[in-house]
């Protein structure tokens, strides 16, 4: 299908472009530091010794410190959601590219692992050149103690290696863990381990301490190849008869792996009388200083978010048990403030001192409701021991437990609230809003909020679509689509909400129960829905304006959406996706 014309970021080849502008500044900074250790004089000595692989590790070494810097930032949820509900980011295009938080997290992760596997594939041809290649001559330039040491001495009982060696275990764990098939059967252990990264980086700041690559500090007084006539009388004699004969294969340096071209100031240096012995001197630790600076800023945000929701814990006001498996609870806690559409992440101790899980807010609080709800799906041990919590006992069956039996609730902490994409829904004059089963949750703050007010938002007109497997399913959210009907209709407004509801599975009972649900039935359609369809109504309705697509649910209807965001139309109509996934 052909590619409308929004904005280049809001389709798949602005995507394109993110991800080749990031590879373009990966490969360039590797490039760049491989042609400093691979032609800078200062380095003439160790890169006799070491070769190539000097250079792929101290190139390797640079992107790595990069990385590691910038995958924390997309961390930092309060700055994401100060940014995205500031008015210091106007632009809603480039709002919408704080959407992108996690996939950038991701790519710099990916991009982490990569060069990891080259910085350490070179170090471990290093650790064999400093054994076999032992410098007599500069002994201040040796890893190794003597000529033939084990080479695995290098890598396990010096602290630049046993922390290297220790930080691929710990890299490799979290990598593992976070793959999509650990991540939804148990999603426990890549929370855990995801929380190794504390010790990651306190080795990485332990391993830049060692010292072991040095360069050479004095150049002016000893060029690199110089004549020195301060050695021995046999070493001069030597030194003499390779001037005169061979001086240009000096040039070319013998490395493992092959000879190297120099560089032409080395060259003509060769020729020149040394005032001194060269001299050595390890780097300062780069690294510090690229990774602080984050670093710092993600702990201070997480000591902020801790001494926040630790302060007091919520009051639960009411527990509502749903259909399918889905608990309702509402909640309050002073000063609390969230905008529609955002998320908060959950603490019960009394179910897991470590495990804290996130979920989108279905309530928020208003100028006249201090009250704010989540909805969650039983799935999985800490919801169902959660739910086992707020009920008294397992066996009950109370729809609501009344607020003088609150004393019995577990303290429960709310860390938040986040941003997510969905904030932007109010900024369209048109959205449509595409939830798949209990994806509706995120659309349940919006729709609650213009239950109570809609005058100060741009949105004129809001299409929402609810797909689900199983009609018990609508229940949860039945009573607040049957009020915001009701009242649209009493403010003669009923076209300002387009609700469609589907159901795919038509086994057994195929309609809302209940005498006020019946303005429901008619909205309701027992097949899929034609997204293609849709989207030309929508469209056509809507001619040269810009139409805001969300969509929490599964991966086909997500795709689905957004190739028809990214098409064409007759109507010169705009559509830009926004999405939310399950993990």
């Amino acid at each position: 299908m052909a590619l409308s014309r929004p904005s280049w970021l809001a389709n798949e080849g602005g995507k394109h472009f993110l991800l080749l502008l990031w590879l373009t500044l990966n490969v360039g900074l590797f490039w760049k530091t491989f042609w400093m250790y691979y032609h800078g004089p200062q380095y003439y000595y160790l890169h006799q010794m070491l070769g190539l692989g000097l250079c792929l590790s101290r190139a390797s070494a640079s992107v790595l410190n990069l990385n590691c810097s910038l995958v924390l930032l997309p961390m930092c949820r309060i700055l994401l959601a100060f940014l995205r509900g500031s008015q210091k980011v106007a632009s809603r295009k480039t709002r919408r590219l704080l959407d992108k938080s996690k996939t950038f997290h991701v790519t710099c992760g990916i991009t982490i692992c990569i060069f990891s596997v080259v910085h350490v594939a070179a170090h471990l041809v290093n650790a064999l050149n400093f054994s076999v290649h032992y410098n007599e001559e500069f002994l201040a330039l040796n890893a190794a103690s003597f000529h033939g040491e084990d080479p695995r001495k290098l890598l396990f009982a010096t602290v630049p290696g046993l922390t290297g060696v220790v930080m691929v275990l710990v890299l490799f764990l979290m990598s593992t863990a976070s793959t999509y098939a650990i991540r939804i059967s148990n999603y426990d252990i890549f929370s855990y381990t995801h929380n190794l990264f504390f010790v990651f980086y306190l080795l990485l700041m332990l391993h830049v301490s060692g010292g072991v690559l040095k360069y050479q500090s004095n150049l002016k007084e000893h060029p690199p190849g110089c004549f020195n006539p301060n050695v021995t009388v046999q070493s001069d004699s030597k030194e003499v008869g390779s001037l005169e004969h061979s001086a240009s294969e000096r040039g070319r340096p013998s490395v493992p792996g092959g000879s190297v071209e120099l560089n032409p100031a080395i060259h003509n240096s060769l020729m020149q009388v040394c005032t001194e012995e060269p001299k050595f001197q390890a780097h300062f630790p780069e690294t510090w200083l690229w990774i602080s600076g984050p670093l710092c800023l993600y702990c201070a945000e997480r000591l902020y978010r801790y001494i926040q929701s630790s302060n007091k814990p919520v009051t639960i006001t009411a527990v509502i048990s749903h259909p399918c498996n889905v608990l309702e609870i509402r909640m309050m806690k002073e000063g609390f403030k969230a905008r529609p559409g955002q998320y908060v992440i959950l603490h019960c101790p009394s179910v897991s001192s470590l495990e804290s899980h996130p979920f989108t807010l279905t309530m928020c609080p208003t100028a006249t409701r201090a009250t704010f709800g989540v909805h969650l799906k039983v799935v999985g041990d800490w919801t169902e021991r959660f739910r086992d919590m707020l009920f008294l006992h397992s066996s009950w069956d109370a729809e609501i437990l009344p607020v003088f039996q609150q004393r019995h609730y577990p303290k429960v902490y709310v860390d938040g609230p986040f941003g997510s994409p969905f904030e932007e829904s109010f900024n369209y004059e048109v959205s449509l809003c595409v939830a798949g089963g209990i994806g509706v949750t995120p659309f349940a703050s919006i729709l609650s909020t213009l239950l109570d007010d809609w005058k100060g938002y741009k949105l004129r007109r809001l299409y929402f679509v609810w797909v689900c497997r199983d009609i018990r399913y609508f229940h949860c959210f039945a009573d607040l689509l049957c009020s915001l009907h009701n009242k649209l209709w009493q403010e003669n407004r009923p076209d300002f909400v387009n609700i469609q509801l589907y159901l795919t599975q038509t086994d057994g009972i195929q309609e809302i129960i209940g005498e006020k649900y019946q303005v429901l039935n008619s909205r309701l359609s027992t097949r899929r829905p034609c997204w293609e369809l849709l989207f030309n109504e929508i469209a056509k309705c809507n001619r040269r304006k810009t139409v805001g697509v969300f969509c929490c649910g599964p991966n086909k209807i997500s795709k689905a959406l957004h190739k028809l965001s990214n098409s064409s139309n007759s109507y010169g109509t705009r559509f830009e996706y926004n999405k939310e996934s399950f993990s």
